[in-house]
């Protein structure tokens, strides 16, 4: 079976390599995610951007680091001015305030580089039923292929679904 090809975004990141929250959903998400880097993303090939590393060298130092150290060996997508372009049409139409700007960057860049799946814990702009049918909505219109969003939880191998 063909690897596919998934774009980690930097919610995914973060919630593997920083320290455990206090709060219980969150501690939640990185627990299904740790359990998810360690038995699934290794069944793809999983690639970041310039923009998730912009993203995780931010806040915390030590934190930081670890997030850095966690996406070593992770190829990076190419940013081309198609993906600028079609980051500025997702803005255009998308209602992502001036501070999450990034997160239509996010998008553009899986779209353009052809992922298969864009993963994310980000439910506000970009893992969000609506945001998710207004891209598809704009791809079509465009013609461009769209990468299916989804969360850690919800790539999962039906056969081995150990979440269960």
């Amino acid at each position: 079976m063909e690897k596919k090809k998934i774009y980690l975004e930097s919610s995914v990141i973060s919630y593997y390599a920083n320290r455990r929250s206090r709060n219980l959903i969150v501690a939640a998400y990185q627990e299904i995610t740790q359990e998810w880097w360690e038995n699934e993303l290794p069944k793809h090939d999983a690639f970041i951007s310039q923009f998730v590393i912009d993203e995780i060298e931010r806040g915390d130092t030590n934190q930081a680091e670890n997030r850095m150290k966690a996406i070593a060996d992770f190829p990076l997508v190419e940013l081309t001015e198609q993906v600028l372009e079609l980051a500025e049409r997702y803005l255009s139409q998308l209602s992502i305030p001036r501070k999450s700007r990034i997160d239509a960057f996010h998008i553009a860049a899986a779209v353009v580089n052809g992922m298969d799946f864009i993963v994310s814990w980000n439910f506000h702009h970009i893992a969000n039923v609506f945001v998710k049918e207004k891209i598809r909505k704009i791809n079509d219109s465009l013609g461009v292929f769209t990468s299916e969003i989804c969360t850690p939880e919800e790539l999962v191998d039906e056969k081995e679904n150990q979440y269960e």
